[in-house]
């Protein structure tokens, strides 16, 4: 087990990168920052020249690729970074410099079943991209396929691991703070965030998620997925097709060929609401280095590192809060809130809805030009806040992607109104779902399972029944012992010294970590 002593001198040098961007700046200033933490962020940015306008991008990404995958986590949560910082990581690329090509050659010879030379003609030493966790190079397979191979980074799955676990030793001790920093459940945000890089980091795991979406996403057209090479791929090595296209990025370029972009972006959103409504199974990696357009305008996708998983009630609700707010129905997306238990119910159902109207009607019938995406979320959370609606970590993955994909969306199309465009979908969507159609074949599946449970019924009655809540259950938490907590006299003399000369112990990692 790690050392309080290490987990502070961690933080310390990335508060000290931090301070050094002026990324501490917002923080201490933020109304909603508990005092101790401003404290901290205080003596982090003693002695350091700090920029007038902060650099959160540039310090996640000076401080490392477990950093750099929090950094991208925390673009979509204004209510916890604020939104200047927000807008600001939204810029954060996961790129980084390539590793050594002989390095990753090593790890393709010693990751598959045969030596790398009789699985490969070639491979190609320039990557064609490189990230934080693992970098892609051309190759041609021995039997004369053109394919990807992408390589994980030599021992990158150590280093996130140690910095992981100084995360969540962060965010128990933020959390333990109580008020606003316990509301934002600061380690239920860690536990994911760990979860998702633990399946990057397994990349039979990306593979497998690329060919369950494949399945799933094989009637829609205009929406292709790699097919994969599963006897030139292991934990360590992901080997697919290679696909020739148009960055999604590259709009002139797009436009030169002869696309319409206008198309290309209301295909982008309607294929994210096919995968996320329809499948509960979603790509939540969507930023524009993971699109591309091929000859025939078809939008193709890579990087299956990060997925989505909605269940079927969550999803029913999802449904039903982003057609309210197309329709106005502020008062059935007030209601849903309280089934899902999203809000607690000693709150006024009419009184969120009124709330709502007041986020949702500035923001109806206008394109995404003549809105503050930021305004809107800031609006948002405002009443979230005022309402003790707890933050919602199964939720984060979507949200993130919805703000992905309205990005690439935008820049394609800046006139593109996402509500318009979604609108038809998902009321198409309820209806198949909650329609009589929809509902006798769920009443006849339902009797069907009762039938077949009669004998132990009364003894399992408890476990069929349904749960009510849109939430799963939280993940299991790591034990972590509050530095507080400890016993006095011993090292505790020494860890209170290491914690005030730490300069912040990550002051803005801490609070950020939420």
């Amino acid at each position: 087990m790690t050392r309080p002593t290490t987990h502070i001198l961690r933080l310390l040098k990335w508060g000290r990168i931090l301070a050094r961007h002026g990324a501490l700046r917002g923080i201490e200033k933020d109304r909603n920052t508990p005092p101790q933490v401003k404290r901290l962020c205080r003596i982090a940015r003693l002695g350091t020249i700090q920029p007038k306008v902060p650099d959160y991008a540039g310090a996640f990404r000076e401080i490392g690729p477990a950093a750099i995958k929090l950094g991208q986590t925390l673009a979509t949560r204004p209510d916890l970074v604020g939104e200047e910082a927000a807008h600001n990581l939204l810029t954060l690329q996961d790129s980084l410099p390539p590793e050594k090509f002989e390095r990753i050659y090593d790890e393709i010879d010693h990751s598959l079943n045969k030596p790398a030379a009789e699985m490969f003609e070639y491979v190609d030493p320039e990557p064609v991209g490189a990230a934080s966790i693992a970098q892609v190079h051309r190759a041609r397979t021995s039997d004369g396929r053109d394919v990807a191979v992408k390589v994980l980074r030599p021992g990158i799955r150590e280093q996130f691991a140690r910095d992981i676990e100084t995360y969540e030793w962060a965010a128990a001790h933020l959390e333990a703070l109580g008020g606003e920093a316990a509301r934002l459940r600061p380690q239920l945000v860690i536990a994911n965030l760990k979860r998702w890089t633990l399946r990057e980091l397994d990349l039979r795991r990306e593979a497998a998620s690329a060919s369950e979406l494949k399945e799933a996403m094989a009637a829609v057209e205009g929406y292709h997925i790699p097919a994969i090479d599963w006897d030139r791929t292991a934990g360590r090595v992901l080997t697919l097709e290679w696909v020739d296209g148009i960055k999604i990025s590259d709009v002139d370029a797009l436009k030169a060929a002869g696309h319409d972009t206008g198309k290309i972006a209301e295909r982008l959103v309607l294929t994210f609401l096919r995968q996320a409504i329809s499948e509960g199974f979603f790509h939540a990696d969507m930023h524009q280095g993971n699109l591309f357009v091929r000859p025939d305008s078809s939008i193709v996708a890579i990087d299956f590192g990060i997925m989505g998983r909605i269940n079927r009630q969550a999803r029913l609700w999802l449904a039903e809060i982003l057609y309210g707010l197309t329709t106005g129905n502020y008062r059935r997306v007030a209601e849903i809130h309280f089934e899902a238990q999203y809000v607690p119910s000693y709150h006024n159902v009419d009184e969120f809805a009124t709330a709502l109207r007041a986020v949702g009607e500035p923001t109806r019938g206008k394109p995404v030009s003549e809105l503050s995406v930021g305004q809107m979320l800031d609006s948002l959370f405002a009443i979230t806040r005022d309402f003790d609606m707890q933050t919602q970590p199964h939720l984060l993955l979507l949200q993130k992607t919805m703000v992905m994909v309205e990005g690439v969306a935008t820049s394609l199309n800046p006139a593109i109104n996402m509500w318009d465009v979604a609108a038809p979908y998902v009321g198409e969507w309820i209806r198949g779902e909650l329609g009589p159609e929809a509902a006798l074949a769920d009443g006849l599946r339902d009797r069907m399972k009762t039938l077949a449970l009669i004998p132990d019924l009364i003894k399992r009655l408890d476990d069929q029944l349904p749960k009510k809540g849109g939430a799963p259950p939280p993940p299991p938490l790591p034990e972590i012992e509050l530095i507080w907590e400890k016993r006095k006299g011993g090292n505790a003399w020494r860890y209170t010294a290491i914690a005030i000369l730490a300069a912040a112990a990550g002051a803005a990692g801490m609070w950020a970590l939420g």
